[in-house]
C-alpha cells in the first residue's frame, strides 16, 4: 500500500496523542494531579460504606475498573463505591464503557438519607452526572434529563456526543466555588450555579426537592454507581482545585 507523506504524518500525530491508558501525563504530574485507577489495583476505593473494596460485583480486567452484571438494581452487586479522599473543588475525569442496557452514574456531594428511599432502597444521596446507555431500547420513553452526562433529574445535557456502544466516553465534572460542569467526549453539555435562582428553580421542580441539603456544597468523596448493570471505567484522575 502506498502512502503520502502526509498520510504518514497525519498517522504519526494521531499515535503520539493516543496517551496510553491509566497513567498521567509529565504536564499532569507536574499539576498536581492524582492517578485514581493504574489499571492494576483499586486502592484509591472503598465500599461507600466500609473501609474495604467490595469483595464481590468490582474487579480490576483488562485495565479498567468493572462493574459486573447483576440484577439490574442499585446496589445489586458489591454495592457502589467511593475515593477514599474527599473533594472540594475539583477536576474530576474518567472514561466509561457502557454495556446493552447499561445505567450507572458518577455521584458527587454525597450525603445520607436518615432512612433508606422507600422505593429503590438507596441511602446515599447527591448530584449525579448520568451514565446511560441512550440508544437502549428501554431507555426510548426516558426523559433528557435522566439521560447520559445529565445532572439526573434536574439539568438536561445539551449539544452532547455519545460515542457507538462498546466504545470509551470521556466525561468531566468541574466544581469550581458554586460553579458546576459537566463535559462529554471534549464538549460542555451541563453548566449550572449552585445557590442561583435558575438552578433552585429547576431544583424545586425535581425529585430532591424535599431531600436535606441537596444543592448545596461540601467536601466529597467521588462515588461510582452499582446499578446491577456492567459498565467499565478507566482513566480516572483528579486535580484538587483547594479550598476556595
Amino acid at each position: 500500500m502506498f502512502c503520502t507523506s502526509s498520510a504518514i504524518a497525519l498517522l504519526a500525530a494521531t499515535m503520539a496523542f493516543a496517551e496510553p491508558p491509566n497513567q498521567l501525563t509529565s504536564d499532569e504530574e507536574a499539576a498536581g494531579w492524582t492517578l485514581l485507577f493504574d489499571g492494576k489495583t483499586a486502592d484509591h476505593w472503598k465500599a461507600w460504606n466500609d473501609e474495604r473494596f467490595p469483595s464481590r460485583g468490582w474487579i480490576v480486567r483488562d485495565g479498567s475498573l468493572q462493574c459486573l452484571k447483576s440484577n439490574g438494581r442499585p446496589n445489586g452487586g458489591g454495592g457502589d463505591i467511593v475515593t477514599r479522599k474527599e473533594f472540594k473543588n475539583f477536576d474530576f475525569r474518567w472514561e466509561w464503557k457502557a454495556s446493552p442496557g447499561c445505567n450507572s452514574g458518577v455521584v458527587y456531594f454525597l450525603r445520607r438519607r436518615e432512612r433508606p428511599d422507600p422505593t429503590t432502597g438507596l441511602i446515599v444521596y447527591g448530584h449525579e452526572y448520568q451514565l446511560l446507555d441512550d440508544g437502549g431500547e428501554e431507555f426510548a420513553k426516558v426523559p433528557p434529563i435522566r439521560k447520559a452526562a445529565s445532572l439526573y433529574g434536574v439539568v438536561v445535557a445539551r449539544n452532547k456526543e455519545l460515542r457507538p456502544l462498546g466504545e470509551f466516553n470521556s466525561s468531566r465534572i468541574v466544581v469550581q466555588g458554586k460553579r458546576v460542569e459537566h463535559w462529554l467526549n471534549g464538549q460542555k453539555v451541563v453548566d449550572y450555579e449552585l445557590g442561583s435562582e435558575g438552578f433552585e428553580s429547576l431544583m424545586k421542580k425535581s425529585r430532591y426537592a424535599q431531600l436535606p441539603g441537596y444543592g448545596k456544597k461540601l467536601p466529597t468523596p467521588i462515588l461510582l454507581q452499582d446499578h446491577g448493570h456492567a459498565i467499565a471505567f478507566r482513566n480516572l484522575k483528579i486535580l484538587d482545585l483547594g479550598d476556595e
